[in-house]
């Protein structure tokens, strides 16, 4: 008896030899369908097609939604899902400032729930300070005269955490000299 194949997963190269038989309209309503399936696929497509007022907006909406839940109704956080956000919106677009307002805004939502409600949570906190990391990572990316809205805001979040706990104060500190030492002064780029 022959021995049975163990079926495989498709892969993108499978969904892209089926794709090469399709003509425009037929890729126009299966990209229709896709953009009436799930919320998620509108979003994307009017990112990465630049519709709207605000294409960030969606983005921040879920970043607010899970790093600042409402907790008189017993919402949850979760860094897992604002992160995705961040990723959705990079895999969409990955434009540089725009992935930079969303770090920046993940950091101010963070750091703003930790001061009104004196959370202190280890994971929350950790994802907060490499979050910061990266958030100065992409501004120093961006050009001189784009970085310093960005820097003002992160000033901000990095005075409201000194006294948090885990070290957050001191790992923003660091991580804020080292940025100095390779970019100049927060305050030489704003002038």
């Amino acid at each position: 008896m022959a021995k049975r194949q163990p079926k495989t997963e498709p892969t993108w190269k499978d969904v892209k030899a089926k794709l090469t038989n399709y003509n425009q309209a037929e890729l126009l309503g299966l990209i229709q369908n896709l953009y009436a399936a799930q919320k998620e696929n509108r979003t994307f497509l009017h990112a990465r097609l630049g519709l709207g007022a605000d294409v960030l907006e969606p983005y921040k909406q879920v970043i607010d939604r899970w790093l600042w839940p409402d907790v008189t109704k017993g919402q949850d956080f979760s860094v897992a899902k604002a992160k995705q956000a961040i990723s959705d919106y990079r895999k969409a677009v990955g434009d540089p400032a725009g992935l930079a307002e969303l770090k920046v805004f993940y950091c101010e939502q963070a750091a703003g729930f930790c001061n009104q409600y004196a959370f202190d949570g280890d994971a929350y906190l950790n994802a907060l300070v490499l979050t910061f990391a990266e958030a100065l990572t992409i501004v120093g990316r961006l050009p001189a005269d784009r970085r310093t809205d960005f820097m003002e805001r992160l000033a901000e979040v990095r005075d409201a955490c000194q006294d948090f706990g885990c070290g957050v104060g001191d790992s923003m500190d660091s991580l804020w000299a080292e940025w100095e030492a390779a970019n100049g002064s927060a305050e030489e780029i704003a002038n």
